[in-house]
């Protein structure tokens, strides 16, 4: 057996900017897997993320590292030995499973006999601004089921009170990425709660969160940043009520399927969460959406363009998965 590997980086421009409390961005750079076997291809499509030390740069070097054991075969549970859980695993490993469906003829859904995605209901982000700007975006997505916030440490009550105010029958999370203190947390935590707040997400740095051992919150929060694998749930167990599983933390598919059926285990809430990416990089998480509390994978609608067969995401409604985007068999 013998397979034939791509790898490159991509520049996908963003419709507007993209703004958390670290920074902005206006377009999205990721690393796509391409590996074939004569006229048969597997794609997969990872972000390398700044927070976790990536670069496009150093994830390619990471997949060329093992580029000869790819040719020869590699198997998706060989890989988890070769490469560390993170974005360079994640593209082998998705493009490794959509390979597998199309010489078999069996999608990914059905090997791993699990439901066949549908309309599924996706956050759909309004990224940091003034309470003014946000809640003038809220209006305009009013009609969307979940709204994923973004925030900093200033202006927190301002600004869900804008967006609650533009659209009133929205579920609300709020992710500041890490941006807030333990002291912000507890003055804004009743009030949140109040405004109809769902889950907060990560509000703490991740290496902070020993202060929320035991710590008596109203609102739930998820492990975003502090959670990349089933090694990570533990510790994290009394701190934190749900976790966001993002293949490029876990490493692709494989990674998230493990990290999903321990988190069961441990009886965390569930979030499937994405980088902003195009379709591709979504389609091999919304096969897990079915077993999710709160699913995020709304990264294609901040794209200028996207994929062929790209997610249909209407009013926060993802409607199925295309099967020639990814992990569907060869027509």
């Amino acid at each position: 057996m013998t397979y034939t590997v791509e790898v490159q980086e991509e520049a996908w421009p963003l419709r507007e900017a993209f703004r958390i409390s670290r920074g902005a961005k206006t377009e999205a750079r990721v690393v796509t897997v391409s590996i074939s076997q004569e006229n048969i291809q597997g794609r997969g499509e990872a972000t390398p993320y700044a927070r976790y030390g990536e670069t496009p740069k150093t994830v390619i070097q990471q997949i060329e590292s093992i580029r000869p054991a790819i040719e020869k075969g590699l198997s998706v549970g060989e890989l988890t030995a070769l490469l560390p859980a993170g974005a360079a695993r994640n593209a082998v490993d998705c493009a490794l499973w959509d390979l597998c469906a199309k010489q078999t003829g069996v999608s990914v859904v059905k090997t791993l006999g699990l439901q066949e995605p549908a309309l599924t209901v996706t956050a759909v982000t309004l990224s940091l601004g003034t309470p003014a700007e946000m809640g003038a975006k809220a209006k305009a997505l009013s009609g969307c089921p979940l709204l994923k916030v973004k925030l900093g440490n200033t202006h927190i009550l301002d600004s869900i009170r804008a967006i609650r105010e533009n659209a009133p029958q929205a579920t609300i999370i709020i992710d500041p990425n890490e941006s807030w203190s333990l002291g912000i947390l507890k003055s804004v935590d009743r009030d949140l709660a109040e405004m109809g707040v769902a889950m907060l997400e990560q509000p703490l740095p991740a290496g902070d969160d020993d202060c929320l051992l035991n710590y008596d919150n109203i609102v739930p929060i998820c492990a975003d940043e502090a959670c990349h694998t089933s090694a990570d749930l533990e510790r994290l167990k009394g701190r934190y009520q749900l976790i966001n599983i993002k293949l490029d933390k876990t490493g692709g598919l494989s990674g998230a399927l493990e990290l999903l059926a321990a988190a069961k285990k441990y009886e965390f809430g569930i979030m499937i969460g994405c980088m902003v990416a195009t379709s591709l990089a979504m389609a091999p998480a919304l096969i897990l959406a079915s077993d999710a509390d709160f699913v995020d994978l709304d990264g294609p609608l901040w794209m200028a363009d996207d994929r062929e067969y790209p997610l249909e995401i209407q009013q926060g409604i993802i409607k199925g998965l295309q099967p020639k985007l990814w992990g569907g068999v060869s027509s």
